[in-house]
């Protein structure tokens, strides 16, 4: 799987952009702020519908303009795909695949698949659940169209009883209303629990080994999803929590309350008394199993996308990881080239950004 080009109109600092890229390694080289993460950020998008930043659609579009364009071809297997997506500022987003219009995002499942990995991934372990919910969740949203479907309706269901919660407060002849959102919450709440635990059972089959190399034979870690139901059913937990939901005006469990354990074969837990290092080590392992799961789910590669990480880590981890990800597509973000110059890294195709422009430099 590779992305052979990329086009953009009106996209963040881009008034145009018509790149081809290499089926191995590119680099997007020049100083901050010159939109290098912009053009990873639209072929994140391209795949996934959202960017990885969070950002709504009316954020993205070039300043002073209603509309952006995003043109992708993707080689798949022997075929091509082209992705098109329009982004609308006081409207719902367009997508056409070989310009054919679909009418839901999840159409777009399974086409293209990224893995992406900035310096933010790197404090994945150090801060707080939501980043390892999140990590899970775009990753899963990828795998699995079932689960998108499934988180979908959680978050919507989530959001209509924390509303709901809100109003009891004020009107508890609204309570017995209630119910109905329990019921659906349970439904979705559960098939999300249980693809999560079972997606944290498959990073473990891989992570161990990666971390054990990584750490030169040091140390070993392993995931534990942390349930914030405990050891109950989601159904009698909402039920014992109901006065306490009431009050807080939010719902107190269920997968939006979840996190992921990090612990050592030594039992400790790497999130509360883990080094910087060993923190940092856990999370490149977590990203390079990442990749290898895709791997065996699509049967395919996916494409690397490196936004500056290199500079984060240092020669050991660098070397590890650039070792790792040879036989993929990978397009990387960097300030400069010093350090795949000294890694006698292969570079096969050379971008150099500034000022929204991008002047092939090889």
């Amino acid at each position: 799987m590779i992305i052979k080009s990329l086009k953009l109109k009106n996209y963040r600092n881009y008034e145009l952009l018509d790149l081809n890229f290499d089926p191995k390694t590119n680099i997007l080289y020049g100083d901050n702020a010159q939109g290098k993460t912009n053009i990873l950020e639209a072929l994140y998008l391209s795949g996934t519908t959202k960017s990885h930043r969070g950002t709504k659609d009316r954020d993205i579009i070039r300043f002073g303009c209603d509309e952006s364009h995003l043109e992708t071809v993707v080689e798949k297997k022997g075929s091509c795909f082209q992705i098109d997506m329009h982004l609308k500022r006081n409207s719902p987003k367009g997508i056409a695949i070989d310009k054919i219009p679909i009418r839901k995002a999840s159409e777009l499942f399974g086409i293209v698949h990224f893995v992406f990995f900035s310096p933010e991934d790197l404090n994945i372990i150090k801060e707080g659940p939501a980043g390892r919910r999140r990590f899970i969740d775009l990753e899963l949203s990828q795998l699995d169209r079932i689960y998108l479907n499934n988180l979908s309706n959680y978050n919507r269901v989530i959001n209509q009883r924390n509303s709901l919660l809100k109003e009891i407060y004020d009107k508890d002849n609204l309570i017995d209303t209630l119910e109905i959102w329990d019921m659906q919450l349970v439904e979705y709440g559960t098939r999300v629990l249980e693809r999560r635990k079972q997606f944290i059972e498959q990073v473990n089959e891989i992570i161990s080994d990666i971390h054990y190399k990584l750490t030169g034979g040091k140390e070993k870690i392993s995931l534990i999803y942390e349930d914030s139901t405990g050891n109950m059913s989601l159904e009698n937990v909402l039920k014992k929590n109901r006065e306490r939901d009431i009050r807080m005006k939010s719902t107190s469990a269920g997968p939006h309350r979840d996190d992921v354990c990090f612990v050592t074969d030594k039992g400790l837990d790497i999130r509360k008394f883990g080094s910087q290092g060993q923190q940092r080590t856990a999370a490149l392992s977590l990203k390079l199993s990442e990749i290898e799961l895709v791997k065996q789910v699509i049967h395919d590669t996916p494409i690397l996308l490196l936004d500056d990480v290199l500079s984060e880590l240092d020669k050991h981890r660098q070397n590890y990881l650039l070792d790792s990800i040879h036989d993929i597509q990978t397009i990387i973000t960097c300030t400069g080239l010093d350090e795949f110059v000294n890694h006698r890294f292969s570079i096969n195709k050379i971008f150099h950004i500034r000022n929204g422009q991008a002047v092939k430099a090889n």
